[in-house]
């Protein structure tokens, strides 16, 4: 017998629960007690048939809430591991980016050293090239010889041998 054919042919399950509630309600009260005497039996069998004829739909109702629950619960756990596994790689990212912003200056600390020593090597040829120009004199020059200065223009003569000098 299916359930449709069971709930036309016997009371709904509002209508067995009810007259669970009127055995109680009118079960004989123990002499000399507020306790009540009932018909186990009876009351079971209007219980169980009572669970019997519960709709389906409620049935059906729990199982869809028991299986919602459950996605959600998978849907947190997926979100969980989805913030560690984004943690994770962010961690990562920073420590790569740590290591690579080292190497960087790391290079540029080497590059800068060899600069500095070709410049150290070039002012030290410099300060020597100065410093041999200083010791060493001019030889004279001849009148009439390129780059003599003029008769009589002594002043010149000065000028443009320390016009090398006045940048230093």
């Amino acid at each position: 017998m299916s359930t449709t054919e069971r709930q036309h042919e016997a009371p709904d399950t509002e209508i067995l629960l009810r007259r669970v509630v009127d055995l109680v309600n009118a079960a004989p009260k123990m002499p000399l007690s507020s306790t009540v005497r009932l018909e186990k039996d009876e009351l079971l069998d209007l219980l169980h048939e009572a669970i019997q004829r519960l709709p389906e739909e409620l049935r059906q109702a729990r199982w869809l809430l028991r299986e919602r629950a459950e996605r959600i619960v998978q849907r947190t756990e997926l979100v969980r591991e989805a913030q560690r596994l984004s943690r994770r790689i962010m961690e990562d990212a920073q420590e790569e980016a740590r290591r690579l912003r080292h190497e960087a200056e790391d290079y540029c600390d080497q590059k800068l050293a060899t600069f500095e020593i070709v410049l150290e090597r070039t002012m030290k040829t410099v300060q020597a090239g100065r410093e041999k120009l200083r010791i060493t004199p001019l030889p004279a020059a001849q009148e009439g010889e390129l780059g003599a200065p003029p008769v009589g223009d002594e002043e010149s003569v000065g000028d443009v041998f320390f016009d090398q000098d006045i940048g230093g």
